[in-house]
């Protein structure tokens, strides 16, 4: 095993940054000195800990001109994009505003001669393994929150964008965080597994594959550690007959191709009620042919490379075969380095599809979409539900009422109404099925992240 860890660029494939993997005294040291840091960061109020990440925050707005041109090199996505900012400041701020009312101890009815009450409290070192794909975001999900709580924090993130870690580390550093409270590790696979079998970590918060989401829970097997696990989606959206069909259109195609399809929440497959499906496909299909593909450090590019070739030619193995099976293709876009191995592809629609197609069934990951034809609400639920994923669902109408109930028979952890691949900090961030286990942001989040603790006096 190599004891350096490249990013490999998918602009080019070069190698764009370099870094050792920690030794195993830096990744004693680091759990050894989140250990010690715990008590003095539990004395610390609520308030003062989100003064300090409002700081981080502040911190790492700061570096974010050279941070979307290192997302562009790392990953792909488009600098015109302008990185995670916007996003990572309204978690960031929306969780910090959650703190203090959701960490609040519990008071029992008035009972005569006793004092009730149930303490929420840290539960100690929590570990983050992050994806690549939305690489702070998906951190400062857990990040936050759990330093909030009163916990430690080590980061181990993806090693295509490992120098993500290091930015977050900066920016705790200039925000004055207690020494201790958050380290960076870059760790191989194998080193990532002993730590979570170590029995020195409480929590695991990962995003990533069902594969990873499984190798998670047999390593933390006879830990007692919790987990929070985020794992594949194949999310569906749901056109009604009565929705306002160029919001649906827009939305939908944004929903499915921004960051080159590579989103958790990105919609992988679509139902249109056979009203609205011919102008519906019309103008979803003139939209898609918009996209600019190419080098992602360019302005006028709006569809960047996909992370590595290897990914761009699953998804190219999964149109093959939906065409194979009858779909038809509508895009057919040629753009240059679109070919096998390349990280260049191009945004598809297919039409013509059914679930006997991976298209429809296995997550694409990528820039291509699905759309089927239903007849009616009942077919609609039924086949958004046929699926072992449930992450979101987005049901596209002008009904609120109609909207809610039909969200309560669909089988996922949030439904929208008229938007989609969106997370509110206000709202519980959580899966069904194979999707995982666990919530981040919302009041619940800090639940995943705390203990309860009772306290039961009684005078004498």
């Amino acid at each position: 095993m190599s004891d350096n860890v490249k990013i490999v660029s998918p602009i080019d494939g070069s190698v764009y940054a370099e870094r050792a993997l920690a030794r195993d005294t830096e990744i004693d040291s680091a759990v050894t000195g989140a250990r010690a840091a715990l008590p003095a960061w539990r004395s610390v109020s609520v308030s003062e800990r989100a003064r300090y990440m409002l700081a981080f925050l502040d911190a790492l707005l700061a570096m974010n001109d050279e941070i979307e041109v290192e997302l562009a090199w790392q990953m792909g996505r488009p600098v015109r994009y302008g990185g995670e900012k916007g996003s990572v400041e309204d978690r960031v701020r929306g969780m910090v505003a959650l703190a203090e009312e959701a960490l609040k101890s519990y008071y029992s009815p008035e009972k005569p001669g006793f004092r009730r009450y149930i303490a929420r409290e840290p539960l100690g070192v929590v570990l983050v393994v992050a994806p690549w794909n939305y690489p702070y975001l998906t951190s400062v999900n857990t990040i936050v929150p759990g330093l909030l709580a009163g916990n430690a924090v080590i980061l181990k993130h993806a090693a295509q964008t490992l120098l993500v870690g290091e930015r977050i580390a900066e920016a705790f550093k200039r925000a004055g965080l207690l020494k201790g409270l958050f380290a960076n590790l870059v760790m191989s696979h194998e080193q990532t597994e002993k730590l979570i079998g170590s029995g020195r970590i409480d929590h695991i918060a990962f995003t990533g594959s069902v594969g990873g989401g499984r190798a998670i829970e047999r390593g933390v097997a006879g830990t007692f550690a919790s987990t929070g696990l985020e794992l594949g989606g194949k999310d569906p959206a749901y056109v009604r007959a009565d929705a306002k069909l160029d919001h649906a259109i827009e939305n939908l195609v944004d929903g499915s191709f921004f960051n080159s399809g590579q989103s958790c929440c990105g919609v992988e497959r679509i139902y249109v009620d056979a009203s609205v499906f011919d102008d519906f496909i019309d103008g979803f299909a003139d939209l898609t042919r918009k996209y600019v593909v190419g080098n992602p450090l360019d302005q006028t590019t709006t569809l960047g490379p996909m992370v590595r070739g290897s990914a761009a030619d699953t998804v190219r193995a999964q149109i093959e075969e939906a065409r194979r099976k009858g779909a038809k293709a509508l895009i057919n876009m040629k753009v240059e380095g679109d070919s096998p191995g390349s990280p260049y592809l191009a945004p598809e629609v297919l039409i013509g599809v059914n679930h006997q197609m991976d298209v429809m069934r296995e997550e694409s990951f990528g820039p291509v979409v699905g759309i089927m034809q239903v007849r009616d609400d009942d077919e609609a639920v039924a086949l958004m539900n046929d699926s072992p994923y449930g992450l979101t669902a987005s049901i596209w109408t002008r009904d609120i009422e109609r909207a809610a109930e039909l969200g309560s028979r669909i089988e996922t952890g949030t439904i929208y109404m008229n938007r989609c691949d969106y997370l509110d900090p206000q709202l519980a961030w959580t899966g069904v099925k194979d999707t995982g286990r666990g919530v981040s942001l919302s009041k619940y989040g800090f639940d995943t992240l705390t203990q309860p603790k009772s306290f039961h006096l009684r005078e004498v």
